[in-house]
C-alpha cells in the first residue's frame, strides 16, 4: 500500500508540473532561490557584516557551489546540480518511506539532498590543484624570461607556446587585449586577476605592475614564484597525513552499512528488531546521521591549503 501510495504521489507531482507548465529547472531555480535569499532587514545586514551570526548551513554550501561552478567556467550547470539535489532529496525521503522508518525520512532526504554540492566541492579541489601545477610552471618559465629581457610582452609571449590550458588561455588574451585593443599593459595585467583565483597570482601581476615603473623590482618575482612550489610540498605533505583517515572513513561507513544485510543472513530476529521496532529504526537514523556528518566534515578537512596574504 506504501508503495502505491508514493507513485501515486510521484504522479500528482508530475500532474501539477504539466499542469502548470513548469520545467524542473525552473522550479529548482526558484525554490533554491528563496531558500537561500538574504533577510533585507538592517539588522541581519550589520550582523552578516560584522559575523555576529553565521549565515545558514545550506545557504554557504549553495553560495560556494556557485562560485566553483563560475571558477570552473560551469555556471550553466548550476540548475542541474539543483535539479540533482532536489531529485536525490525525493529518493531519499521515498527511500526512508518504502524501509517504513519515519526517523530515517529526514536523514536520508537531508544528506543526499547535500551529496551533488559535496560531490561539486570534491572536483573543486582537484581543479585547483591542477591550476596551482600548471601556474608554478606557467610562472617561473615568464619570469625567466622576464629576468632576461625586462619586457613582459616579450617574456609572455616566448613562453605561452610551452603553457598548458587554462592557465594558457589567460595569457594569450593578455596578449590579445595589449595588441589589439588596448596597449595599456598595467589594465591588461590587472584584467587577468578575476580569471585565475589564486592570491600568489594575484601577488605575482602586483609585481610586475610595480617592476613597469622600477625594473629594479623584479628580484621579488622569483620568491613569489617560488610560494607557489613550497604550497605544492605542504598540499603533498597534508594529502599523505588524511589519506589514512580518508580510508579509514570510507571502510567504516562501508561496515556499518554492510552490517544490515550481514545481519539479515545471520540472524533474522536481529534484523527485525534492527528494521521493525522503533528502537532499532531510531539506531538506524542516528548511524545515518553519523555517515553523512562525518562525510561532510571530511570533505571540509580534506581541502588543498591556499596561500593568503
Amino acid at each position: 500500500m506504501t508503495t502505491v501510495l508514493l507513485f501515486a504521489c510521484v504522479g500528482m507531482i508530475i500532474g501539477a508540473f504539466l499542469l502548470f507548465g513548469i520545467t524542473p529547472l525552473e522550479f529548482t531555480d526558484g525554490l533554491f532561490g528563496f531558500l537561500t535569499r538574504k533577510n533585507k532587514s538592517i539588522k541581519a545586514e550589520i550582523n552578516e557584516t560584522t559575523h555576529r551570526k553565521k549565515t545558514g548551513y545550506l545557504r554557504r554550501e549553495v553560495t560556494e557551489v556557485q562560485e566553483i561552478l563560475k571558477i570552473t567556467g560551469r555556471s550553466k550547470r548550476f540548475s542541474m546540480v539543483c535539479a540533482a539535489s532536489l531529485l536525490l532529496f525525493a529518493v531519499g525521503a521515498s527511500l526512508a518511506i518504502l524501509l517504513g522508518n519515519v526517523f530515517l525520512v529526514p536523514v536520508l532526504a537531508v544528506g543526499l539532498m547535500f551529496l551533488p554540492f559535496w560531490i561539486i566541492r570534491l572536483t573543486a579541489t582537484h581543479y585547483k590543484k591542477s591550476v596551482a601545477a600548471e601556474l608554478e610552471t606557467a610562472l617561473s618559465i615568464i619570469t625567466t624570461a622576464y629576468l632576461r629581457n625586462e619586457d613582459i610582452l616579450t617574456a609572455v609571449e616566448e613562453s605561452a607556446q610551452y603553457l598548458n590550458p587554462p592557465v594558457r588561455n589567460v595569457f594569450t588574451e593578455f596578449l590579445a587585449q595589449t595588441k589589439l585593443i588596448d596597449p595599456d599593459v598595467e589594465t591588461a595585467l590587472h584584467a587577468m586577476k578575476p580569471k585565475i583565483q589564486n592570491e600568489v597570482f594575484h601577488e605575482w601581476i602586483d609585481a610586475i605592475c610595480a617592476c613597469l615603473y622600477d625594473r629594479s623590482l623584479k628580484t621579488t618575482l622569483t620568491p613569489i614564484v617560488s610560494k607557489l612550489s613550497d604550497m605544492r610540498i605542504v598540499n603533498a605533505e597534508l594529502e599523505f597525513l588524511v589519506s589514512e583517515p580518508r580510508k579509514e572513513f570510507i571502510i567504516m561507513a562501508i561496515l556499518v552499512i554492510g552490517n544490515i544485510p550481514v545481519m539479515y543472513m545471520l540472524n533474522r530476529d536481529w534484523y527485525h528488531t534492527l528494521m521493525y521496532t522503533a528502537v532499532g529504526q531510531i539506531i538506524l537514523a542516528v548511524c545515518g546521521a553519523a555517515i553523512f556528518i562525518s562525510m561532510a566534515f571530511v570533505i571540509k578537512l580534506t581541502r588543498p591549503i591556499e596561500y593568503k596574504r
